[in-house]
C-alpha cells in the first residue's frame, strides 16, 4: 500500500485497469494491495452490521467464492447525544494500519472491505439531510450523521473504499430547487472530505490509506454539470472511483474520468436488469435481490450464455415452499457445484423451510451466491468472446422477465430491517422492558380482592383454596 514516509496518490491505494469504453460492456481488475483483486464486472456481497445475512463468517470462508463485503456505517452508530460516546466499533484495539471495523467484524484480512454512509437497500428516511449532514437509520432509530463525524468514522474504521456522503432523496421525485440542492451539498461534501483526508495541508503520515469513491447523483448530465467538471479537475488527484445510483448516470461519466472504477447502486431486480447495467458499463454492482430470494426460499437456477433448448421462456428460480418439491431429490441446479446442491436435494430444503429451521436460508444464500458467481464469470467470459450482446439476446428468449412471488414466510425480521412506520405512529413493537414488574405490580394489586392463592397465603387459605388440607392431632 506504499510507504509512511511519501503520500499516496488514489492509483497507489487502489488500482484498475479496465479495456476503456463508453456505454459498453468491459473488462477490468481492480486491486488494492493485500486484498484478493476483483475481476469485474462483479457484485459486492450486501451485509447487515458487517455480516452477510445468514451466513457465518467461517462458512462465507469455506463454502462461499465471496472476496470482498459492503457495510453501511449507520449499522455500527447507536442514538445521538450530547454525550455520546464512542461506539463499540471505534474502541478495537488496532496496530498501525489495521482496520477497526474489520477486527470488529472478524473479516478476513485479505476481504476487500467497501464502507458507505447507508446500509444497501437503503431504508426510507425522513427528509431532513442539512447542508452539514444527511439523515441515517440506525438500530436504535432515526438521527443526523454530519460530514465531519463521517470523516472521522473513515480516520478511525479504516475501510478499504469509503462511498462519499450523498444528499440524496428517497422516496419520492425531488422538485427543481431541491435538485439543485442535491448538487451543491453532494459538491460541499465531497470537497470538505477529500481535503480532510488527502489535502496538502493534512501532514504525510495522517493522510487517509482508504480510497475514496465519488457519487454521482441519479440526476440529468446537465443539472450536475459542474460538480462533474470539478471531479475531472480540482478533485480528480484525490478520488480512486464513482459511485452511480442510477443506471442512467452512467452516461454523465466523461473521458477523463472513464478509467476509474464504477459502483452502481441501482438495485436490479432481475438478472435481465443487470445484464443492462453491464451493457452500459457497470463495473461493481449490487444486488439485493439475491438475499431477498434467499429470505423468501427462492432458489435461483439460469445460466450465461443460455443453454435452454425449450421454445418457452423458463422461469429463472423456483420456489421451494412449494408442496411439489416435497419428495423431489434432484439438486437446486443441475449445473451447480456449490455446497448445497452437493450434499442436499430440493426435498430436503423444503422440509427445512417447513419446519422454519434457520439452516434452510443459509443452505439457500449459499446456492444464490454461487449461482451469482457464476452468473459473472460467464458475463466476463462472453465480453472477452465478442459475444456478449449476442449472448444478452438469447437469455432474454430463454428465460422469463420476473424472478417468481414469495409465497412463503420468510425469517423473522427485527429492528432496522424493518421500515419505520412514520412520524408521530405507534410503536411498531410493544415495549420489551418492564412488562414483568407491570404484571407484578398488577398480580400484587389484584390480590386484595381475589381468591388466588399466593406464597404468602396461610395454612388456613390454603385449605380453602383446596390445595392442601390441615391436619387435626
Amino acid at each position: 500500500m506504499g510507504s509512511e514516509s511519501s503520500p499516496q496518490s488514489p492509483d497507489e491505494m487502489l488500482s484498475f485497469n479496465v479495456t476503456p469504453s463508453v456505454l459498453s460492456p468491459r473488462l477490468g481488475r481492480l486491486a488494492i494491495a493485500g486484498r484478493k483483486p476483483i475481476s469485474t464486472p462483479h457484485y459486492i456481497p450486501l451485509s447487515s452490521r458487517g455480516i452477510v445475512p445468514h451466513i457465518a463468517q467461517d462458512v462465507m470462508r469455506d463454502h462461499t467464492a465471496i472476496g470482498s463485503l459492503f457495510v453501511g456505517l449507520e449499522d455500527f452508530l447507536e442514538r445521538q447525544t450530547p454525550k455520546e460516546p464512542l461506539p463499540p466499533a471505534y474502541m478495537i484495539p488496532t496496530a498501525q494500519g489495521e482496520s477497526a471495523l474489520r477486527k470488529f467484524i472478524s473479516l478476513p484480512d485479505d476481504f476487500l472491505l467497501i464502507m458507505g454512509p447507508r446500509r444497501e437497500p437503503s431504508i426510507t428516511c425522513p427528509p431532513s439531510n442539512t447542508p452539514n449532514s444527511v439523515a441515517i437509520y440506525t438500530a436504535v432509530g432515526f438521527r443526523q450523521l454530519e460530514a465531519r463525524q463521517y470523516i472521522h468514522a473513515v480516520q478511525n474504521l479504516n475501510p478499504d473504499i469509503v462511498v462519499g456522503l450523498a444528499d440524496l432523496v428517497l422516496g419520492h421525485t425531488p422538485g427543481l430547487k431541491r435538485r439543485g440542492k442535491m448538487v451543491d451539498r453532494t459538491h460541499a461534501f465531497t470537497t470538505h472530505a477529500t481535503g480532510q483526508l488527502y489535502g496538502s495541508s493534512v501532514p504525510i503520515e495522517n493522510r487517509s490509506k482508504t480510497a475514496y469513491f465519488a457519487p454521482v447523483l441519479p440526476l440529468e448530465n446537465a443539472e450536475q454539470s459542474i460538480y462533474m467538471d470539478d471531479l475531472e479537475d480540482e478533485l480528480r488527484p484525490h478520488i480512486s472511483g464513482l459511485a452511480l445510483y442510477e443506471s442512467a448516470s452512467l452516461s454523465a461519466i466523461s473521458e477523463p474520468l472513464g478509467d476509474l472504477p464504477r459502483l452502481l447502486f441501482s438495485a436490479p431486480a432481475t438478472p435481465h436488469d443487470i445484464l443492462r447495467d453491464v451493457s452500459l458499463g457497470a463495473d461493481l454492482l449490487t444486488i439485493p435481490f439475491v438475499t431477498v430470494c434467499s429470505d423468501a426460499g427462492i432458489a435461483l437456477d439460469f445460466t450465461f450464455p443460455a443453454n435452454s433448448t425449450t421454445t418457452d421462456p423458463q422461469p429463472m428460480a423456483y420456489d421451494l415452499w412449494s408442496s411439489s418439491y416435497t419428495t423431489d431429490t434432484s439438486t437446486l441446479s443441475g449445473s451447480c457445484q456449490c455446497f448445497t446442491c452437493r450434499n442436499h436435494h430440493r426435498a430436503y430444503i423444503h422440509h427445512l423451510l417447513s419446519a422454519k429451521e434457520m439452516l434452510a436460508w443459509t443452505l439457500l444464500q449459499i446456492h444464490n451466491h454461487h449461482t451469482m458467481d457464476a452468473f459473472f464469470s460467464q458475463i466476463r467470459d462472453s465480453i472477452a468472446r465478442d459475444t456478449f450482446e449476442t449472448d444478452v439476446q438469447a437469455f432474454q428468449k430463454a428465460y422469463v422477465s420476473e424472478l417468481p412471488e414469495p409465497t412463503g414466510q420468510g425469517p423473522r425480521l427485527r429492528g432496522y430491517q424493518l421500515p419505520a412506520s412514520g412520524a408521530n405512529q405507534p410503536r411498531r413493537f410493544p415495549r420489551v422492558y418492564g412488562r414483568l414488574d407491570d404484571a407484578v405490580e398488577k398480580f400484587t394489586e389484584s390480590q386484595s380482592q381475589s381468591s388466588v392463592a399466593t406464597p404468602d397465603t396461610g395454612a388456613d387459605g390454603l385449605e380453602e383454596h383446596g390445595f392442601a388440607q390441615k391436619e387435626i392431632s
